[in-house]
């Protein structure tokens, strides 16, 4: 079923440290994507700047870990996995003291997106495991560290709860992170050392150019309603982000190690693929930033909402999403086996547009607004099952990792233009008084953006992909394909 890059021999003691040290990785990386999620109204506090601004402090995250990842994952083939995962943590490790012990917000972006290195730590993981179990343990292991990725995430949240409680201070968090990291930095430096496998060069102009193009992309879309949706900065960025996307292109098709495969743009089930990943990626961030803002919005002052402090908002109205992922994740992998991949997107936009339809009627009580965020997370969970086997089904084997690659980049863009939204959204005509608050009206329109991309991904999904007969895979194989081809690697 699966292929491999090294020859299997006794396993060294340092060699069965390889799961464990796996599984940490994975979950530290998850847990840092969500530890800030419940506080940027904390920060922006702290820090007296907009909610705009504030909200940089996920979209830098994601916008850097767009790029960080693909050339993170190409170092390991070129150098070895350990030495990059090293090296790895200990960008991320100072990304994170930085964080911790600056009150200026320059320097807390510039903290954020060092940490943002961490989303390399999954496609090292994989590859390391790859290398170093044998092919009868690596199923197994696939589903242990993909369940990492849920239980990172809620561990995220829940330790984000209790350290904020009766307002505590945010840079607790940023501690705990360096904390985590270092004891990641210890298990890492037990691991084998083992050379490189590949040869060739980084592709640090495509990486330049993917990076800038991305800013020029989101920051008009972050930042329209202070500037002004026709000013001249909006408009001269959303050019800029065009001419120099174009440029990336360009640049890509003719360089001999790309980034990104560019042929990975052009094929129609492709294009449907990362369209799909893009709306995912979206509706992800989408509810987890509107949902903790609307919850934590006093009722008293707005006419809606529940005050709920931090602690709250984490542990009552997000973690059942994010738990939910234990469930939900090994459920999806049985819908790809007994409907296929195309079924199963169109199931997951189907369960993610009740999730937000429900939102946009039904939020004035906690079930409704925990049952709503449940059905999101679990549409996007049962979509990321659903992904790497359409991809395998629709490209050859040698160019599987790269699909995944171009695949993941389009999650982590729609990651971001998910936060910019929201942010968009909430900080347009605030209710007046002597705190700026969103309508709810402003909230009703992100669900109902939600629930109506929903639908179109469905349409294109049921419409635009043609028929394949289901993958002859067992459970166990789509869960594996699942972990790799999230990670971006090949898996058969």
């Amino acid at each position: 079923m699966l292929g491999y890059a090294s020859t299997f021999g006794p396993m060294t003691n340092r060699a069965r440290l390889a799961l464990p040290v796996a599984s940490y990785a994975v979950l530290l990386v998850s847990a840092l994507q969500t530890l800030v999620v419940p506080v940027v109204a904390n920060i922006q506090a702290d820090l007296g700047v907009s909610t705009s601004a504030a909200s940089w402090v996920v979209t830098a995250n994601l916008l850097a870990a767009a790029v960080f990842t693909p050339m993170l994952g190409r170092l390991g083939d070129l150098f070895g996995r350990r030495p990059v995962m090293l090296g790895v943590l200990t960008v991320v490790l100072l990304g994170s003291v930085l964080a911790a012990t600056t009150s200026s917000l320059p320097l807390l972006l510039a903290g954020r997106v060092a940490q943002a290195a961490s989303f390399g730590l999954f496609p090292l993981a994989i590859g390391m495991l790859r290398e170093e179990l044998d092919p009868k343990r690596l199923t197994g292991a696939m589903a242990l560290v993909s369940g990492m990725l849920s239980v990172g995430a809620g561990f995220g949240l829940v330790v984000t709860g209790l350290l904020m409680r009766h307002g505590g201070d945010y840079h607790r968090l940023f501690w705990l992170a360096t904390a985590l990291t270092a004891i990641g930095m210890a298990g890492v430096w037990l691991l084998p050392r083992r050379a490189g496998a590949a040869t060739g060069s980084l592709d640090w102009t495509g990486a330049a150019l993917l990076g800038l193009g991305l800013v020029l992309l989101i920051l008009p879309l972050e930042e329209g309603n202070g500037w002004g949706w026709g000013s001249a900065r909006v408009l001269g960025s959303l050019a800029g982000a065009v001419v120099v996307l174009t440029a990336f292109v360009l640049f890509e098709r003719r360089t001999t190690h790309p980034l990104i495969s560019t042929r990975m743009l052009t094929h129609r089930p492709l294009v449907v693929a990362n369209a799909t990943g893009l709306f995912l990626g979206f509706s992800m961030f989408a509810v987890f930033l509107s949902v903790s803002a609307l919850v934590q919005t006093p009722h008293d002052l707005a006419g809606y909402g529940f005050g709920a402090s931090v602690l709250a908002a984490s542990l009552v109205y997000l973690l059942p999403g994010t738990a939910g992922g234990v469930i939900s994740a090994p459920l999806g992998g049985r819908l790809v086996v007994r409907f296929g991949a195309k079924s199963t997107l169109v199931i997951a936009a189907a369960v993610a547009g009740a999730g937000f339809a429900m939102l946009t009627v039904l939020h004035s009580a906690t079930w409704e607004i925990i049952v709503g965020a449940l059905m999101v997370n679990t549409g996007v969970t049962f979509g990321y099952a659903a992904l790497p086997a359409l991809l395998i089904a629709h490209v050859e084997p040698a160019e599987t990792g790269i699909a995944n690659s171009v695949n993941s980049i389009s999650r982590s863009i729609g990651m971001s233009l998910g936060t910019a939204f929201v942010v968009t959204m909430v900080t347009r005509n605030p209710i007046p008084g002597p705190v700026p608050l969103p309508h709810e009206s402003q909230f009703v329109a992100v669900f109902v953006t939600g629930a109506i991309l929903a639908a179109i991904a469905a349409v294109m999904v049921g419409l635009a992909l043609p028929r394949t007969r289901r993958p002859e895979l067992t459970v166990p194989e789509v869960e594996a394909d699942e972990v790799l081809g999230a990670a971006g690697l090949a898996s058969r």
